[in-house]
């Protein structure tokens, strides 16, 4: 039987996934897509706040991370795990997908 932490780290992805937002942040970063908040900002309509949100979220989850450069932060997939799963989910190649 699979250890229960695992069952709860799992869930803990999806749940971070779950909410449409969320998710498309997740794919347009994994597409190559904008990596800062400003540029996410031009590219989708919502608010700086409202993303900026939702990345702490993602941040959270250990499903994106972070990186400082000067006064811009741009942020990325965390992991090959978050790339295959967002590639199904899309019926994708996770191969095909920068991180």
């Amino acid at each position: 039987m699979e250890n229960r932490a695992d069952y709860t780290a799992q869930a803990a992805l999806l749940k971070a996934l779950s909410n449409p937002i969320r998710l498309e942040i997740v794919h347009s970063l994994l597409l190559g897509g904008c990596r800062n908040v400003t540029c996410m900002e031009r590219g989708t309509g919502m608010s700086q706040s409202c993303i900026s949100q939702h990345l702490q979220k993602l941040r959270s989850a250990g499903v994106v991370t972070a990186e400082r450069s000067g006064n811009e932060v741009y942020y990325q997939a965390a992991s090959a795990e978050v790339a295959r799963l967002v590639a199904a989910l899309f019926g994708e190649e996770a191969s095909n997908y920068v991180l």
